[in-house]
């Protein structure tokens, strides 16, 4: 009769046992290690895309670059292609007039027009993107070693003539107009887009408030005045808008004003006016237009193969307004050489 007492012991001490058990499930078993805490999952911090080196717009691919002179009096305009151009350079030219140097690499228009000359300035600016190809008709025979020995891929009409055609409803010399991929078929060689100096970002502290800027030259001014509908700058020459044959009047997030030595080069043309030399390599000063405000800032470029770097009054990258840049190469006084 003693069975089922020793059975309700055992079963009490079950009992017992199980809330011990329970409340120590934490805890590790013998002979055995601790185990970690699961610590909550952590989001990684995403990084930012890629960026292209001469816009600051996102864009991995680095494709080759196509520069292109471009013709902008009267008698060229409206130009085909600049809206695409990623650098548009302004350069002096004899009698105190200018050309247009588009560099060409994150986006490409089907065609670019009207094709000019060049000159021994774009020599001296091209060795920063390496080995570009360069769209131009015809340069002065004088020059003709210089451009040989240049740091570019010749795509001009005498050497890649299929890629070069007349517009028609356009007079000579104005009609001559390209087509970008024929252009690139002619120069496999063409270095692909790299740094060349420009930061992208915020805009610095200070600045002061602009509605317009006018840079000078002896026989052309050009114009930016600020739009805050478009985001960006319009261009305005010699006071008449600049429109784009595309439709539209041609403006940029940043003008870049870069005051560099000008002087007489060696070379002149058939009326005996001296050709200007930019001096590119140096340093200098410059303003910056972006967001509607102007800034103070220095440029310097150690050698013709390092890009040009830009920095604010107070030491610091200035940094430029995502999309297409203009660097408008101006004496710091107006002069013919």
């Amino acid at each position: 009769m003693r069975l089922p007492r020793m059975i309700a012991v055992a079963l009490a001490g079950v009992a017992v046992l199980g809330p011990v058990a329970a409340c120590s499930s934490n805890e590790p078993a013998a002979g055995g290690s601790p185990q970690a805490a699961p610590s909550p999952s952590e989001t990684p911090t995403p990084e930012p895309p890629p960026t292209h080196p001469f816009t600051g717009l996102p864009g991995a691919a680095r494709r080759p670059v196509l520069a292109a002179k471009i013709e902008n009096t009267s008698a060229g305009k409206p130009q085909l292609g600049l809206r695409s151009a990623d650098i548009v350079y302004v350069e002096q030219v004899e009698a105190g007039l200018t050309r247009l140097m588009a560099v060409f690499s994150s986006k490409l228009p089907p065609k670019i027009g009207p094709v000019r000359s060049a000159r021994i300035s774009d020599l001296h600016i091209l060795p920063q993107f390496g080995k570009p190809a360069l769209a131009y008709s015809g340069v002065q025979t004088k020059m003709i070693p210089r451009v040989q020995e240049a740091s570019l891929v010749d795509v001009s009409d005498s050497r890649a003539p299929g890629a070069y055609y007349r517009e028609p409803g356009r007079y000579a010399p104005y009609n001559l107009f390209a087509t970008t991929k024929q252009l690139l078929a002619k120069a496999p060689g063409a270095s692909k887009a790299k740094d060349i100096g420009f930061t992208f970002g915020d805009a610095p502290e200070g600045g002061v408030d602009k509605k317009a800027f006018t840079v000078k030259y002896p026989a052309a001014r050009f114009t930016f005045a600020w739009s805050q509908q478009a985001g960006r700058w319009l261009v305005w020459q010699d006071g008449k808008k600049d429109m784009a044959a595309e439709g539209g009047q041609l403006g940029a997030p940043t003008i870049v004003v870069q005051y560099a030595k000008t002087e007489r080069s060696e070379y002149h043309d058939l009326n005996q006016s001296y050709t200007p030399l930019v001096h590119s390599v140096g340093k200098g000063r410059a303003v910056v237009l972006r967001d509607g405000k102007a800034f103070k800032a220095t440029w310097s470029r150690k050698t013709e193969e390092d890009g040009t770097v830009f920095t604010t009054e107070a030491g610091e990258p200035m940094n430029f307004a995502p999309g297409q840049v203009w660097v408008v190469l101006a004496a710091p006084k107006p002069v013919i050489p």
